[in-house]
C-alpha cells in the first residue's frame, strides 16, 4: 500500500470517528450520518488503486477482477439503499435496521469465505502463504458475519410481528452450546490442521447460520433493541476481521468502531433494564405471555380510574408543566405527528412541554428519538431519564402514551417483581398522570403496572392517535 493511500485511509478513519461522535446528540446526528457516509465514499474510491495491485498479484493463480460486475453491484446497492431510506416508514425503521445489519454481516462473511476458499483452491497449504492470524481472521469473520446475517433475519421477523413471541424448548441452551462448541472446534481444526479442507469450512459456515437462528429465536420481540445492538457489534467485528484479511485499514477502523460502540450500547441498554446480557440472550424473558399480577397485596381493593378526553384536555390546558412519555404504543399507532401537534397547542397556552425518553423504549436504540425527530419535535424538548426524574415531582401532568414497563413503579417498590431495580421514568411522582392505552393488557414483562392503580393516575382508553386527535380538538375548542 502506498503512503498516499494510507493517509487517505487515516483521514477516512477520522471521518468515521467524528461521524459517530456527532451521532451522540439528536441535534447533530444527521450531520454525523452524512459525514460518515462521505468517509465511506472516499474509502470506496481509494480502494480502486488497491484492487489493481491485488489483481496483478493474483494473476498467477488465475484470479482476476470483473470491474463491470463490481460497478453493477455498487449501483444496485445504491438504488436499494435509496429506495429503503425514502419509502420505509419511521415506524418500520427497526425492521430496516435489522435487515440492513444482516446484509452487512452476510457481506462480511462472504468476503472472508471467498478469501479462504481462494487460498484453499490454489492447492497450496495456506499456512505457507498466509499466517495463522490471517487464517483465523477469515474464519472469525465468516463465523460472526454469518451468525449476524441469520440472526438479523430472525430479528427482522420478530419486529415485523411474524415471530414476536419467544420460541423455546427443553434443553435448548444445551443444544445451542453444543452447536457452538462444534463450530469453534472446526475453526481450530481449519486453522491448525486442515487449512485446505473446503468441506469442513462449508460445514462450519452452515452451522454458524443455524446458530444465529437458534440464538435469536428464544428472545422476545421487546428485547430486540438489545439484540439488534449486539448483532450490529458482531457485524462490525466481522468487517474489522475482513480488514485484516484483505489489508484494508479503513475496514479495520470502521469495524472496530462499530464493534466497540455496539458492545457498549448493548451493555448500557441491559443496565437500563437491570438485566445482564445473559438473561436477554438465554432467559426467554416475556415468554409467559403477559397477564401476570404484581402481587395480590399490592392491588387489593384498588381499581383504575378512567378519564374522558374532555377532562384530560382540561387538565392539560390548565397545567404549567407537562411531561410526555412516549412508548411503543405511540409507534404502533403512528401518533408521533399528533403528539407534536398537541405539544404545539399546549405551547401556545404557555404550558412548558418536555418529552421523557427511556433508553429502551420502542424496538431499537433511539426509536422514540427517531419518531419524534420525524415529527419535527424540537430537540431541546427531549430529556433523558436521568435528567427528567429529579424534576418529576414538580410536573403538573405526565402524559404516558403507550409506555408500560418503563414507567412501572414495581421496579422501585416491589422486590418480588421481575423488573425490580430497573431504572424507570418516575411518572408516578407527577401531580397527575394520564395513561393512554388500548386496554389493561400487561407489558412485555408480563406483570401488572402499579402505575395504573395509583391515586393520581387516570386511564384514557383507546387508540393513541384517535385519542390525541380528540384531545387536540378539545383544546382548540376551549
Amino acid at each position: 500500500m502506498s503512503p498516499f493511500i494510507a493517509i487517505i485511509f487515516i483521514a477516512v478513519a477520522v471521518l468515521f470517528i467524528l461521524g459517530i461522535k456527532l451521532m451522540g446528540s439528536p441535534k447533530t446526528a444527521r450531520y454525523g450520518n452524512l459525514l460518515a457516509a462521505f468517509g465511506m465514499l472516499i474509502a470506496l474510491a481509494a480502494t480502486v488503486p488497491l484492487l489493481g495491485s491485488w489483481e496483478t498479484s493474483q494473476l498467477l493463480h488465475g484470479w482476476s477482477l470483473n470491474y463491470i460486475l463490481m460497478v453493477v453491484g455498487i449501483v444496485i446497492g445504491l438504488i436499494i439503499g435509496a429506495i429503503g431510506a425514502y419509502s420505509v416508514k419511521m415506524t418500520a425503521m427497526p425492521q430496516m435496521v435489522a435487515l440492513f445489519n444482516g446484509v452487512g454481516g452476510g457481506a462480511a462473511a462472504l468476503v472472508a469465505s471467498l478469501e479462504f476458499i481462494k487460498e484453499a483452491s490454489t492447492h497450496y497449504e495456506v499456512a505457507h502463504e498466509t499466517s495463522a492470524f490471517i487464517t483465523g481472521s477469515m474464519l472469525f469473520a465468516t463465523l460472526i458475519g454469518s451468525l449476524s446475517f441469520s440472526g438479523s433475519l430472525i430479528a427482522f421477523s420478530k419486529l415485523q410481528g411474524y415471530l414476536e413471541k419467544p420460541h423455546t424448548f427443553p434443553g435448548q441452551n444445551v443444544l445451542n452450546g453444543l452447536v457452538l462448541a462444534v463450530i469453534l472446534g472446526l475453526c481450530v481444526y481449519l486453522t491448525g490442521w486442515a487449512t485446505t479442507n473446503s468441506t469442513a469450512f462449508i460445514v462450519m459456515f452452515s452451522l454458524a447460520l443455524v446458530f444465529g437462528v437458534a440464538m435469536v429465536m428464544p428472545i422476545g420481540g421487546a428485547d430486540m433493541p438489545v439484540v439488534i445492538s449486539l448483532l450490529n457489534s458482531f457485524t462490525g467485528l466481522a468487517v474489522a476481521a475482513d480488514g485484516f484479511t484483505i489489508n484494508n485499514i479503513s475496514m479495520i477502523v470502521a469495524g472496530t468502531l462499530v464493534g466497540s460502540s455496539g458492545t457498549l450500547l448493548t451493555l448500557l441498554m441491559c443496565k437500563a433494564m437491570n438485566r445482564p446480557v445473559t438473561n436477554v440472550l438465554f432467559g426467554a424473558f416475556g415468554s409467559g405471555g403477559g397477564g401476570g399480577k404484581a402481587g395480590a397485596s399490592d392491588l387489593a381493593g384498588k381499581t383504575v380510574k378512567p378519564i374522558q378526553a374532555d377532562e384530560a384536555a382540561l387538565l392539560l390546558g390548565n397545567a404549567q408543566q407537562v411531561v410526555i412519555v412516549p412508548g411503543y404504543g405511540m409507534a404502533v399507532a403512528q401518533a408521533q405527528h399528533q403528539v407534536r401537534e398537541l405539544s404545539d397547542e399546549l405551547g401556545k397556552r404557555g404550558v412548558e412541554v418536555r418529552f421523557a425518553i427511556h433508553p429502551v423504549a420502542g424496538r431499537m436504540p433511539g426509536h422514540m428519538n427517531v419518531l419524534l425527530a420525524e415529527a419535527n419535535v424540537p430537540y431541546d424538548q427531549l430529556c433523558e431519564m436521568e435528567a427528567i426524574n429529579p424534576t418529576m415531582d414538580r410536573v403538573d401532568v405526565c402524559l404516558v402514551i403507550g409506555a408500560n414497563d418503563v414507567v412501572n413503579p414495581a421496579a422501585r417498590e416491589d422486590k418480588s417483581s421481575p423488573i425490580y431495580g430497573m431504572p424507570i421514568i418516575e411518572a408516578d411522582r407527577a401531580k397527575t398522570v394520564i395513561v393512554m392505552k388500548r386496554s389493561m393488557a400487561a407489558g412485555f414483562a408480563g406483570i401488572e403496572n402499579l402505575l395504573f392503580y395509583k391515586d393520581n393516575t387516570r386511564m384514557l382508553f383507546g387508540d393513541a392517535k384517535a385519542s390525541l386527535q380528540t384531545l387536540i380538538a378539545q383544546l382548540k375548542a376551549s
